[in-house]
């Protein structure tokens, strides 16, 4: 890699400026402020030219396996963005709230050059491990920055010029940085003004795009002061509830309107008297509303929630009500506007109950314990309890204690000092406690973790200090503790598999979370994963009543994983506005209940049942002769697993042409 200054060039000139014997960069409090924590605090060697650390393909699946929706709001914004900067040779990454690349967009024939440079998916590019660059800046100061080649702290990157901006949550915590870098540049940093300010325009796009994602069950007023600009390219987002109550805002909007990062309703924020909101809604008109405050007026346009807009008889059509006289019971709970929000008003009294718990707990230093079924949602509960306490804006870590090969848990965990074995980094690696410090570090299935590491997470629960894997000096960490399992700790306590007294260091509160086939509010939960995957698919989309009915008396072994991988399904394939049962895989539809009539009709009618198994069986017989009977391709034809195929074929009787 050529470097704009010689390592040891470099080195010297950051020394100087961060002992106050030279110019600072850029004259920037900001890269100055960085400088001097890279120096001092992270003891970073400015003349270092090794690139930054990179995720194995495990760690880099689950980080985006947890950040799917991100993605899936983000990924046309990056495209666009990439479009019209690559023909002065940039690319386009996009991190996580930890700096963590968790996608980009470059060409392929510089892609070698970009990869040199350390620029490519799995890079981390937190201020503790790279020093000052843009993606860092962004992270530490959650605003944006250019850092332009000899700014870069390490001279690994003093070729580099990277335009950065964050991206914020509809509750206001950072949940990723928009990024674009050259490799080559002007030296001017003048140059990188338009590319800094696409960048930001892009932040704000996916960050809206984000907002619509997250709040696709609520009603969405699209505001602008210009009448012509509401469709087409709206600034203010406010998201409120079926009673008027604000649930989210977008940045523009609490910029422009003083007070919704508290609990408002909607009537107090606008003079709506000559108006119902809910038949502007209905009719989808643009209409001229006053704000309260100011007295100026703002043009809206709003859109029901999405999955809601069916006509009646249509699962999910429900009307804006006008129920002021509830107002101030929800206005007095300012807690309900919080990450747990959704949970405090779930109908299913288990679960409100453990978000108020949860509530109380956040940020009191005191260890949680998920208890539940695989997909009951343990870590989307734990988020949001991170999400609500003081923490919000610090790290939130997950570790899959039972997705980690035993040898690897420790490492990953706690971290390792340089040469600690054969085959780790040069420099070392921080572990997942170490990166959780300030925050929440969730573990999950921590019924799986080893015994001994168990002893030794007890010491870091204990004593507030981590030791790295060959290392001599521990380090202070200061962070929350959730962990998660579906197994029973007590029955394992009492047989010796899991040690009593880390039990009872978890065990702070411990919140049960119900199976989606127990949870009361399940028509609910159905409505709104299916109108947050009618949302993504990116069309109009409503769920068929009967189907709906039918999807409520599921028992759901994979909970709501299972629920939402079903509706995700649905809406891939429907080709139509509804989606009906025939739009299910077929394995799911096969297990699913019979509608009522049909079920009473079944049972006296033998005839029913030996036509329903003869079309079944002209079906599976169809797919594998359209596949010549191989039976991978005939199962994914038909929607099901091979074992689940394997066994239709045998209960049927179907026998292949080469075993006749």
């Amino acid at each position: 890699m050529p470097y704009a200054l010689a390592p040891t060039r470099h080195a010297e000139r950051v020394r100087g400026a961060v002992e106050g014997r030279l110019p600072a960069p850029s004259d920037s409090p900001r890269l100055v402020s960085s400088w001097q924590r890279s120096f001092e605090r992270y003891q970073l060697d400015p003349g270092s030219v090794i690139g930054p650390r990179v995720l194995s393909a495990a760690e880099l699946r689950e980080i985006r396996d947890r950040e799917e929706a991100f993605l899936r709001a983000s990924g046309q914004c990056l495209t666009r963005l990439h479009e019209t900067v690559r023909d002065a040779d940039y690319c386009v990454m996009l991190t996580d709230a930890h700096g963590v690349t968790i996608d980009s967009r470059i060409d392929r024939e510089r892609r070698n050059d970009f990869k040199h440079a350390g620029l490519y998916v799995g890079s981390c590019w937190s201020e503790s491990e790279e020093g000052t660059c843009g993606i860092a800046s962004v992270l530490t100061d959650l605003a944006p920055i250019t850092v332009h080649k000899t700014d870069h702290f390490r001279a690994a990157f003093t070729t580099l010029t990277c335009s950065a901006a964050p991206i914020f949550a509809p509750g206001g915590e950072l949940i990723g940085v928009l990024d674009a870098s050259a490799v080559q540049s002007p030296d001017n940093r003048d140059s990188q003004r338009i590319v800094n300010q696409l960048v930001r325009q892009s932040a704000t796009l996916i960050e809206d795009g984000y907002f619509l994602h997250r709040t696709s069950a609520c009603w969405i007023l699209f505001g602008h002061q210009n009448r012509n600009y509401v469709e087409a390219q709206p600034e203010l987002l406010i998201a409120f509830d079926e009673n008027g109550n604000v649930m989210a805002a977008n940045r523009r909007a609490r910029e422009c309107i003083a007070g919704l990062d508290a609990p408002r309703h909607i009537d107090e924020i606008f003079d709506s008297s000559h108006v119902q909101l809910r038949d502007i809604g209905r009719i989808e008109a643009i209409a001229a509303l006053r704000l309260r405050a100011s007295g100026a007026m703002l043009y809206a346009r709003i859109r029901a929630p999405l999955g809601r807009l069916a006509s009646p008889g249509q699962h999910g059509a429900t009307p804006l009500r006008d129920t002021r006289s509830t107002h101030h019971a929800h206005h007095d709970d300012a807690h309900e506007h919080s990450a747990l929000g959704p949970f405090l008003r779930s109908a299913d009294a288990r679960v409100a109950d453990n978000a108020r718990i949860a509530q109380r707990v956040a940020g009191k230093r005191l260890p949680v314990l998920l208890l539940g079924e695989t997909g009951a949602g343990k870590e989307v509960f734990a988020r949001a309890i991170h999400d609500s306490g003081p923490r919000r804006s610090r790290p939130f870590v997950a570790v899959n204690c039972g997705a980690l090969p035993e040898s690897l848990i420790e490492s990953e965990l706690f971290g390792y000092a340089p040469g600690a074995f054969t085959g780790a980094r040069r420099h070392g690696a921080r572990g997942k406690i170490a990166m959780a410090d300030g925050g929440t570090l969730f573990l999950d299935e921590i019924g799986d973790m080893p015994l001994a590491l168990q002893t030794r997470l007890l010491r870091v629960l204990a004593e507030g200090e981590v030791l790295p894997l060959g290392g001599e000096a521990p380090t202070h960490v200061d962070l929350e503790v959730i962990c998660a399992t579906h197994r029973d700790l007590a029955r394992m306590v009492a047989e010796g598999s899991f040690r009593d007294d880390l039990y009872y260091r978890l065990c702070g509160a411990v919140l049960t979370l119900p199976p989606l086939r127990e949870r009361r509010d399940i028509a609910t939960l159905i409505d709104t994963v299916f109108a947050e995957e009618a949302q993504a698919a990116g069309r109009p989309l409503a769920l068929d009543a009967a189907l709906a009915a039918r999807l409520a008396t599921f028992a759901w072994p994979g909970n709501l994983r299972q629920l939402r991988n079903a509706m995700r399904y649905a809406c891939a394939v429907c080709d139509t506005v509804r989606v009906e049962a025939r739009h299910l895989s077929a394995d799911l539809a096969a297990q699913l209940p019979l509608p009522l009539p049909e079920r009473r009709e079944a049972r006296p009618d033998a005839a029913r049942t030996i036509e329903n198994e003869a079309d079944e069986r002209a079906r599976i017989v169809a797919a594998l002769v359209a596949h010549r009977w191989r039976p991978n391709a005939a199962a994914a034809a038909l929607g099901v697993s091979r074992a689940t195929l394997y066994r239709r074929v045998a209960k049927l009787g179907i026998v292949g042409p080469h075993r006749a």
